[in-house]
């Protein structure tokens, strides 16, 4: 089994990465401080996984909530769901919330987790592979606006991260090109290595070779960790680990959340950024055809909607978290493996690429 920590002190907490940790053997009750649990999953993954889960915790009480699948259930209607359903249940400081789904589930219940009783430990299973690589790690949890993606949240780390490969087996193509996008963008954005490696073994990780999905996943993994070690509440170098990200939230929220898939909306932010890059000189026209050649070939998006006019999009990017005194902060990429934050960027430039 493939381990590694997030270093935060008080807050540091395991990553486990395997094939099959969803059985008897899991690591997960050492992270469980009373017999109390609460369960959060979707319509979807409940038929596949809960069983399992539940068996682990077979000498536990637990109670389990099961929402609607979709981005669209990331909401402040279903955090109240959460809220009512321990209080109803008499859950207290000591109960244990698992998130077990994709990104969806694991933002709403860390959201519900940092809220319920001023807080309470939550523990991470994710299932899809954008939230193994990227969301169920760092703490950041929320709900979504909808004049905005994830405004209304909190930084909540949880107590372990438990990372079970075979769940990929499930997992519909359109989800895991998703889920690429953001192993992509970490590529991109700081490891020129790595980005390469994606380039030479897309086709196995294309048809699910274990092995190589093992090493993908916790190289991200790690990277994050790195990233969020140095920089928990996104004060500085977290904030590059939102490229593409501006550009595709607009979207998200344009569209409506669900419409586009969150990786799918990354994937074109990133053709995007790299096109502004080249617009203004900071990127080649090299580097900018070998992160679409990547990304076209996890069959993700290059181009935004038709639909959206520059209006749509600054309306939302004016919106985005990371902008300071009103001004539009940018994550651009300056060669494959490096890129850095810019808060100079004109509307008109911004329109260029639009």
């Amino acid at each position: 089994m493939a381990s590694l920590t997030v270093a935060l002190a008080e807050r540091s907490y395991p990553i486990y990465i395997e094939a099959g940790l969803l059985s008897l053997n899991s690591p997960l009750l050492t992270h469980i401080k009373s017999k109390r649990v609460c369960i959060v999953t979707n319509d979807v993954v409940a038929p596949l996984y809960l069983s399992q889960l539940q068996a682990i915790l077979n000498d536990y009480k637990v109670d389990v909530i099961i929402i609607k699948d979709g981005e669209a259930e990331k909401s402040l209607a279903n955090f109240e769901k959460i809220m009512a359903h321990m209080l109803t249940k008499n859950h207290g400081r000591d109960s244990t919330l698992i998130a077990l789904g994709g990104g969806v589930i694991g933002d709403l219940t860390g959201f519900a987790a940092a809220c319920y009783q001023r807080g309470v430990d939550f523990i991470q299973i994710p299932t899809t592979l954008l939230s193994q690589v990227d969301s169920s790690v760092g703490g950041k949890t929320a709900v979504n606006h909808p004049l905005g993606k994830n405004m209304i949240g909190a930084f909540y780390q949880p107590k372990a991260v438990l990372i079970d490969i075979n769940s990929l087996t499930s997992l519909p193509v359109r989800e895991f090109n998703a889920g690429m996008a953001e192993v992509i963008k970490y590529g991109i954005l700081g490891d020129a290595v790595f980005f390469n490696w994606l380039e030479t073994n897309k086709q196995a990780i294309k048809a699910g070779d274990r092995e190589i999905l093992k090493q993908m996943i916790l190289h991200c993994c790690q990277q994050k960790a790195d990233t969020v070690a140095q920089d928990e509440k996104e004060s500085g170098v977290r904030a590059l680990l939102n490229l593409g990200h501006t550009f595709g939230h607009a979207i998200e929220a344009e569209m409506g959340y669900g419409v586009w898939l969150h990786g799918e909306a990354v994937a074109t932010g990133m053709v995007q950024a790299a096109q502004l890059a080249k617009h203004l000189g900071l990127l080649s026209a090299s580097d900018v055809e070998k992160i679409i050649t990547l990304i076209e070939y996890f069959d993700l998006p290059i181009k935004p909607p038709e639909s959206m006019t520059f209006a749509d999009f600054i309306k939302h990017m004016s919106r985005d978290k990371k902008n300071v005194d009103g001004q539009i902060r940018l994550i651009i990429p300056t060669a494959i493996g490096q890129s850095d934050i810019f808060d100079n960027i004109t509307f008109a430039q911004i329109q260029q690429v639009i």
